[in-house]
C-alpha cells in the first residue's frame, strides 16, 4: 500500500495526563497499521508520548488538547495541539546525569523535522517521519544510522563528526555516548512499567531480522 495514497487524517481531542498515553499508543499503533505503515508505529509512538508529556509537564495536567495524524506527500505528519501559545518546547543538549530535559532530542532523534505552529488560541507541536522514501532516498538502515548519530551528538555534548580526530578515539566516544542511551532508555522503560529485559530482547531480534534483509 502506497504512502502517496490518500487517508483520512486521525484526530483526537482528550486531556492531557500521563495516563491518557498508553491509550493514545494503542490508538497510534492501530491507525498506522491500518494505514499499511507498521514499520513507523514504534517512532510515532514515543513521538506522542514525549509530546503529550511535554504538554503535561509544561502546560499542566488537565489541558485539553488534540492529536493529529496525517499523511503529507512522503511524510506522516505528528501533531499535538493545546491552548497555550506562550510555552514553546526546546531542543536542549542535556547533560547526561540529567533526568530530564531530552523529550525533544529524542523527537528530533527519530523523526525527520520537527518544529511548533503559532495559533491565535494556542500552538501546535508537529513533527514528521518519512513514510515514504522519495527517488534517491536513503535505505532505512542508513536513517537509522543517521538518527543514531544525533543522539550520539546530543549526548556527547559536542558535534563528534565536525571532530578532526575520526578516527579510533572518536569511534571510542561514540561508543559510550551510545551505552548512556541505551543505559537511559532502559531506565525510561522501567520508570513507566515495561520490562527492559523483554525490550533489548525484542530489539536485538528486530536488528537482527534487519540486517538478514540487508544482507
Amino acid at each position: 500500500m502506497s504512502a502517496s495514497m490518500v487517508r483520512t487524517a486521525y484526530v483526537v481531542k482528550f486531556i492531557a495526563v500521563k495516563e491518557e498515553v498508553v491509550q493514545l499508543r494503542h490508538d497510534v499503533r492501530r491507525q498506522l497499521e491500518g494505514w499499511g505503515l507498521r514499520r513507523l508505529v514504534d517512532d510515532a509512538q514515543l513521538c506522542v508520548g514525549e509530546l503529550v508529556a511535554n504538554v503535561v509537564t509544561h502546560v499542566g495536567a488537565g489541558t485539553p488538547t488534540t492529536l493529529s495524524l496525517l499523511l503529507r506527500g512522503p511524510f506522516l505528519r505528528i501533531e499535538v495541539a493545546d491552548p497555550d501559545p506562550r510555552t514553546l518546547p526546546t531542543l536542549v543538549s542535556a547533560d547526561v546525569e540529567a533526568e530530564g530535559g531530552r523529550g525533544m532530542a529524542l523527537v528530533a532523534a527519530v523523526t525527520d523535522r520537527w518544529g511548533v505552529s503559532l495559533l491565535g488560541d494556542g500552538k501546535v507541536t508537529w513533527c514528521e517521519i518519512v513514510a515514504s522514501p522519495g527517488p534517491g532516498g536513503s535505505s532505512p538502515g542508513g536513517l537509522r544510522a543517521a538518527r543514531a548519530e544525533t543522539m550520539i551528538d546530543l549526548y556527547s555534548g559536542a558535534a563528534l563528526s565536525s571532530r578532526s580526530d575520526r578516527g579510533r578515539l572518536r569511534v571510542a566516544e561514540a561508543e559510550e555516548a551510545a551505552i548512556l542511551i541505551i543505559t537511559d532508555l532502559l531506565h525510561w522503560l522501567r520508570a513507566h512499567g515495561r520490562d527492559a529485559d523483554d525490550a533489548l530482547d525484542r530489539a536485538q531480534m528486530r536488528f537482527e531480522n534487519q540486517e538478514s534483509v540487508r544482507s
